[in-house]
């Protein structure tokens, strides 16, 4: 189970880039029996991040404003991003419970994307967002 939904993820990200000032490619991770204990702290430690680092922790549907709703000025390759963004959405809400997603550090910020699996890990996306 757990690798067809890690090969969903990657299906469902495979071309897609998170756009900000700089624009980075999403990456799939699976921690395995982390589904309970996911703390600030230990989702820094999780991630390598000192313990210091702000976190700040917004929605799904928040954080894919920008991105997986079509805007009249789009153009027909912007509006075939915004597929492929609904469909990432989706994917996650289909294959992922409880989905949060967390903004380490601040400029140069990683964002990761987790949810609980249905055999109680931990999944989702990490990629990077820069803004000034």
């Amino acid at each position: 189970m757990t690798n067809d939904l890690t090969e969903n993820l990657k299906q469902s990200c495979a071309d897609l880039l998170m756009m900000s000032e700089s624009e980075y490619p999403f990456e799939v991770f699976l921690w395995t029996g982390e589904a309970n204990n996911l703390t600030t702290q230990k989702l820094l430690q999780l991630t390598d991040h000192p313990e210091d680092s702000p976190v700040e922790e917004v929605a799904l549907d928040y954080f894919f404003r920008n991105c997986a709703y079509e805007k009249e000025w789009h153009d027909e390759p912007q509006k075939q991003n915004v597929k492929k963004f609904q469909t990432l959405v989706q994917t996650l809400k289909d294959n992922l419970n409880e989905i949060n997603i967390y903004r380490i550090g601040t400029i140069n910020i990683d964002v990761y994307i987790i949810g609980k699996t249905p055999s109680g890990d931990l999944a989702g996306l990490s990629t990077k967002i820069v803004e000034t």
